[in-house]
């Protein structure tokens, strides 16, 4: 997201995955090979995050990573930002829906967004 502010260094954000999100979360990894394709970080019912590397993009990766999760789930939400119209397709195909909206105060990066909640069927 070329668009979006940077606001830690790399190595925050390396220190911010080991030291927090890792412990802390309920984890998933996808692999093709011996290369990290892609990542899921739950948190109780909450998806902290979930990247898929570029270059493996429209594989099928992501909704399997959404999937891992949602599969011991009732209920679950999560953030994006609004401008990310890739990612808003992405979580409206899998049934989430938009429920709040923000001007981007409560962020770090100061950018508008907006929290999807999904759902079990069953």
């Amino acid at each position: 997201m070329p668009w979006l502010a940077v606001v830690h260094t790399p190595e925050e954000e390396l220190a911010f995955y080991l030291n927090q999100v890792i412990p802390h979360s309920d984890v998933h990894v996808a692999c093709c090979g011996q290369k990290i394709a892609g990542f899921i970080a739950r948190q109780h019912n909450h998806v902290e995050h979930l990247y898929v590397s570029p270059s493996y993009w429209s594989r099928g990766i992501g909704s399997l990573l959404l999937a891992s999760v949602q599969r011991d789930a009732d209920i679950l939400d999560l953030w994006t930002f609004q401008r990310n119209s890739g990612a808003r397709r992405f979580y409206e195909r899998h049934k989430f829906t938009a429920t709040e909206f923000t001007d981007g105060s409560r962020n770090e990066e100061k950018e508008p967004d907006v929290r999807y909640v999904w759902q079990s069927p069953t």
